[in-house]
């Protein structure tokens, strides 16, 4: 049930929120909004909404149900002509609140069904492109993290080898925790922790081994699971991430047995909903979960991160401490 009129955030309505995704909001109310360059969402516009303790990412979409409406002090956003929660639009200068969180590479050669970034074949960022950023976000004061990700221009060695020697450079001018989220590598956690990176985050885009072959026939779950697992051993427990996404066919019962499996080895499962692109329509089954699922699901992974004595609060990274595309346990609920 929602919080009546003027409510701040909570789990429940973030959910709602996150079960739709986007929103309808006039450029007038944002100032600012940015557009992804990595992942299931690249290529499309969003913007940040915090209310309360609560922050929620979501797309811009003219023909969502959500308005978003400006107040005299912040906004509001309302479904069905209903006021739903009021808050603020949050600043993103680099991807995220607080982060620089950079896409070194937007190009990938690999073809994972729901990832649009294939398709897009963006632009490869500079070593004077990435340090730009970093230094715009330093200036503004918002800089509590940096954060890189990265597709696949050439080999995961390389993009490993590169990121390597980036973290170095801003190792060097920024006193701030870096995380890093790559396509592994038999020696990458290795090379990211001599290099001085923080955490690092492994995606296993999905723990039902069979959606996975469908969806992600270019890799190997097996050698994942063993790259998060030696991450651990190097880095230390709960400081290794991994994204499972919600939405791909998987049943809760998946969800639950996998989400278990990571916590065993002290990885710290991400549960993102999928976010259909057009790029990939028909590839594969997309369904966007429901605000009840997503709640059920993240209860269910907070609970078995109590049990493994795992917590998500104290990632100092990446998307965990950000907390707008998912629910995140130890701090939504």
């Amino acid at each position: 049930m929602l919080e009546s009129m003027n409510s701040n955030m909570n789990a429940e309505i973030k959910a709602m929120l996150l079960s739709i995704g986007s929103a309808d909001v006039d450029a007038s109310v944002l100032g600012t909004n940015l557009s992804s360059t990595a992942g299931p969402d690249a290529g499309k516009s969003s913007f940040f909404f915090k209310s309360g303790k609560h922050r929620v990412r979501l797309g811009i979409n003219k023909d969502s149900p959500l308005k978003v409406k400006k107040l005299d002090k912040g906004v509001v956003i309302k479904k069905d002509g209903i006021e739903i929660v009021r808050g603020e639009i949050e600043t993103a200068l680099a991807h995220c609140p607080k982060q620089a969180y950079i896409t070194l590479c937007e190009k990938c050669i690999y073809d994972c069904k729901f990832c649009p970034v294939p398709k897009l074949k963006g632009k490869v960022k500079s070593k004077d492109d990435i340090l730009k950023i970093v230094d715009n976000v330093f200036k503004a004061g918002e800089l509590k993290a940096i954060s890189l990700t990265s597709g696949v221009e050439k080999s995961p060695e390389y993009e490993v080898d590169r990121a390597v020697g980036i973290v170095r450079v801003l190792k060097e001018k920024y006193n701030v925790p870096i995380g890093v989220s790559v396509v592994p590598t038999k020696e990458s956690s290795q090379k990211l922790h001599n290099a001085g990176v923080s955490e690092v985050k492994y995606n296993v885009e999905t723990m039902d081994r069979e959606i996975f072959k469908k969806v992600c026939g270019d890799f190997s779950l097996d050698f994942i699971l063993k790259a998060l697992k030696e991450a651990v051993e190097i880095f230390g427990r709960n400081h290794v991430y991994s994204n499972f996404i919600i939405g791909l066919g998987e049943t809760d019962e998946t969800v639950r047995a996998g989400v278990e499996e990571l916590a065993d080895i002290g990885v710290i499962p991400i549960l993102r909903a999928i976010n259909p692109h057009p790029l990939r329509e028909g590839e594969t089954t997309t369904i966007r979960p429901s605000a009840e699922r997503l709640l059920k699901l993240a209860k269910m992974t907070r609970s078995i991160l109590d049990k493994y004595g795992l917590r998500a609060d104290v990632a100092q990274t990446m998307c965990l401490p950000c907390t707008g595309c998912d629910l995140v346990p130890h701090i939504d609920l």
